[in-house]
């Protein structure tokens, strides 16, 4: 018989001792007690499945470290010998995930990292099936493939063209933009969002998660044409871990122009200025155009995520 339940401070060896041997992303000891120093990771938040007082499984939650709740589940294992035992990893994972859930009030996702092509190579394919499998289960059935992009001072700082004039801005002028912008986007999250909530609460929604993000405001720049008619807008951020793209967008007039690359290349500019070794940024795989813009700055995709979620979110942990 297996039994759920969060683990005690006392426990904690036996969960950072867990090594992940497929070929998906996984927490390891040292991020582990790091980010649990950091109150990122709780013992509260740690779940383990056991089966005859041994540890056949575990569920890692993430949170801000001022947040009351998880936001997100970085790492789900399961003894491969439990498909022996009582027959499937997916179960065994899934009532892993719904356990915990049972505990979190506010909606959660879970990014299943992985390498690119993932579908045509038999063990990541395997890997990934089995863990969404359990999510799917467990209630988290928004599902969302997005592209990992990385940017290194290597890959070159673009030039500024002049086609674009950017500058700063009052927060009711980027608010404006925000709710232009929603209009017609090809990002999974904000079509969902404005099918349910419209656009002033998305356009909020957008705006507010990126003032309470750990990138600064000062960053923040509107994008002008030269006849100074407002063209988008570029949002260098950043994660508890590093800098990234943010938010970046075009309005519907001036699409189809090659302003996006602008755009990008201001924030990329902004992060470069301030020594940054290193930017991060994503996109859904549908979005065709916004990854063909980032292959053409430069930027490398390093790794697919299949992101499920069990509610709208403003937005995923870096």
């Amino acid at each position: 018989m297996i039994s759920y339940r969060a683990i005690v401070p006392a426990e904690l060896d036996r969960v950072a001792s867990w090594i992940v041997t497929e070929p998906v992303g996984w927490i390891d000891a040292d991020r582990y007690l790091a980010e649990l120093a950091e109150n990122m990771y709780r013992p509260e938040w740690t779940w383990i499945a056991e089966m005859g007082g041994r540890v056949v499984g575990r569920a890692l939650w993430w949170g801000p470290r001022d947040s009351a709740h998880p936001v997100a589940l970085d790492c789900l294992d399961v003894d491969a010998a439990v498909d022996a035992a009582v027959g499937d990893r997916a179960a065994v994972g899934a009532e892993l995930i719904r356990a915990a859930l049972a505990g979190f009030p506010e909606p959660v996702q879970y990014a299943i990292k992985t390498a690119g092509g993932w579908r045509d190579d038999p063990a990541r394919s395997a890997a990934v099936g089995w863990r969404r499998a359990a999510a799917h289960a467990a209630g988290l059935t928004r599902e969302v493939e997005r592209l990992q992009f990385e940017w290194a001072p290597a890959d070159g700082v673009p030039a500024a063209t002049g086609a674009l004039r950017f500058a700063g801005a009052s927060d009711e002028e980027f608010l404006a933009v925000f709710r232009r912008i929603a209009e017609g986007s090809l990002d999974a999250h904000t079509r969902t969002s404005l099918a349910a909530k419209g656009v002033e609460a998305t356009a909020r929604g957008e705006m507010d998660f990126y003032l309470g993000a750990p990138g600064k405001r000062e960053w923040w720049r509107i994008a002008y044409t030269p006849e100074g008619e407002v063209a988008g807008m570029a949002i260098p951020s950043a994660t508890p871990y590093n800098v990234n793209v943010g938010y970046l967008g075009v309005v519907p007039e001036f699409r189809g122009r090659g302003y996006v690359d602008e755009v990008l290349a201001e924030i990329t500019r902004i992060h470069a200025a301030n020594g940054e070794q290193r930017i991060t940024a994503t996109t859904d795989m549908g979005n065709a155009p916004m990854a063909a813009a980032f292959g053409r700055a430069g930027y490398r995709n390093t790794e697919i995520r299949l992101n499920l979620s069990n509610d709208l979110l403003d937005a995923e942990p870096g």
